[in-house]
């Protein structure tokens, strides 16, 4: 019992550590902008200095990134697959698309794009797994994709997670380790073999590129092990990016450039919302974790401390396409925005997991072990206090020093220094928005004639980008203070399903 609460309270411990760096900072710029507002400055300008550094220095993995996605989007990879890799054939391709509540509408669209993908598609099992607690609904939709396409693919798995299991989060986690499980059983009667399946996971508003499974199908077997990794596609948030408002499609693009930036960076690499991994690896781990709101990225720190260090995120260079938060009403997009990115916010609960896993690991390399625990608690740190110390705090040692006549060559020159230095900044932004054009899908017919031009929402979508230090405050800063600030008090959260239209 006392080793019990000795583990309580050494985790709790690790769980408090994050938010508590967060208002350390925050508390610590302000008292240094009261007492020492000259310190503050140059503690300023130096931040600035590293901030902008730190652009440019991301800024050449996105344009990496980039010319790789734009290679392998326009490479034909069902052909090429066939051609180099003639063993093709005897892969499975297992896809989970685990729903809650979701109308017809999406999960038929889902399908429908599965059904046109460049692929065999009698090599294509989909586990369709839904939730008790909408099983009526769930019942209904089921049979009728069951209808529909069961003919296409070769097999449709219908799975009902029950609800109120005791020590369960309910949440796509724990639907999935529930469906995991149940087509575990289905995979053993058919005497499939397991290192023949590559799974992926995708959210029921996902639709996968054309030759996604072909580029998967590639990538999996030109791997020297891919029984150790994880396979992680770009996110698009373009579904319904043409009739969402400029808010949400600011905040969703950023996520997605976000993401491609970290597809470079294999060391920063984790798995995120869509991912494919082999079905080995899945059923060694023991399938995703059920009492867990982030269950997505969870994923791949399961898998790398089971195998002791011996596992990785391989990048795809090919999108999966999902919807952004819009459902037709702005307060309630914004709202539905705000909890998005506050349950992205809350994979801080990976920082105290990997600390308490990493410590009783003693296979893993000590290097390792720093690099993934240096390179998560510096994203979740900066994602909580950057854009409010850039844009806020930044200029409350200025003022102050103003105000109390604490003046130097460099207080009357800062603003400008200052000035200058966000101009280099903007390159970035500027790189990012002209990205965002190009990579956008072709304008929806309905738009095609309306009064507002193609020509002026192509050209609103590049000026969109202006409200950005807007959105990185209060739908970036803040729902990751606040998931930082809730775990640190011990008040957890619970997982919010996106609403899908």
């Amino acid at each position: 019992m006392e080793q019990k609460y000795k583990d309580y309270y050494g985790y709790r411990i690790l769980e408090i550590i994050p938010g508590f760096l967060v208002w350390l900072t925050f508390i610590g710029v302000i008292a240094l902008s009261f007492y020492k507002p000259l310190a503050g400055v140059y503690l300023v300008i130096a931040f600035y200095i590293y901030f902008v550094l730190r652009i440019f220095y991301m800024l050449i993995f996105l344009i990496t990134s980039w010319f790789k996605y734009r290679h392998a989007s326009q490479t034909k990879w069902w052909p090429y697959l066939r051609e180099h890799h003639p063993s093709w054939s005897e892969y499975y391709h297992l896809i989970f698309l685990p729903t809650a509540g979701e109308p017809l509408e999406v999960v038929d669209k889902t399908f429908e794009h599965l059904s046109r993908t460049n692929y065999n598609h009698q090599k294509i099992i989909v586990v369709l797994a839904g939730e008790e607690r909408f099983v009526e609904q769930f019942k209904t939709i089921a049979e009728q994709i069951q209808q529909k396409y069961s003919k296409i693919f070769y097999k449709i798995l219908i799975t009902v997670h029950p609800k109120n299991i005791n020590g369960e989060i309910a949440g796509k986690g724990s639907n999935l380790y529930h469906a995991g499980h149940e087509t575990k059983k289905y995979i053993d009667q058919q005497a499939i073999d397991y290192k023949k399946i590559i799974v992926s996971t995708f959210d029921i508003d996902t639709v996968t590129h054309p030759d996604y499974f072909a580029y998967l199908t590639n990538k999996f077997i030109s791997h020297p092990n891919p029984y150790r990794a994880s396979f992680q596609p770009m996110a698009f948030y373009h579904n319904n990016v043409w009739e969402s408002d400029i808010i949400t499609r600011v905040v969703a693009n950023s996520t997605t450039f976000w993401l491609l930036t970290d597809l470079a960076r294999s060391d920063r690499l984790f798995t995120f919302s869509s991912h494919s991994m082999s079905w080995t690896a899945l059923v060694d781990i023991g399938f995703w974790q059920n009492n867990i709101v982030t269950e997505d990225s969870r994923i791949f720190l399961q898998g790398l401390i089971h195998y002791n260090g011996d596992y990785q995120v391989e990048p795809m260079y090919i999108p999966v396409s999902m919807n952004t938060v819009y459902v037709g009403k702005f307060w309630k997009s914004m709202r539905n925005q705000y909890k998005q990115m506050q349950r992205w916010a809350w994979g801080v609960e990976h920082f105290p997991y990997m600390v308490w896993h990493f410590k009783k690991n003693k296979k893993i390399s000590l290097k390792k072990k720093i690099t993934y625990i240096w390179n998560q608690t510096e994203g979740i740190y900066t994602w909580a206090t950057v854009p409010i110390l850039i844009f806020v705090l930044g200029y409350l040692p200025l003022y102050l020093a103003e105000k109390q006549n604490v003046t130097t060559v460099l207080t009357q020159n800062a603003p400008l220094i200052l000035e200058n230095l966000m101009r280099f900044g903007m390159i970035s932004l500027f790189i990012i928005a002209l990205m965002s054009v190009i990579i956008l899908p072709p304008l929806p017919r309905k738009f095609k004639h309306g009064l507002i031009s193609k020509y002026a929402r192509f050209s609103l979508m590049f000026l969109q980008w202006l409200i950005f230090p807007i959105t990185m405050i209060l739908l970036g800063s803040v729902p990751a203070i606040d998931a930082q600030t809730r775990l640190m008090l011990g008040k957890y959260l619970g997982f919010w399903v996106t609403e899908k239209k």
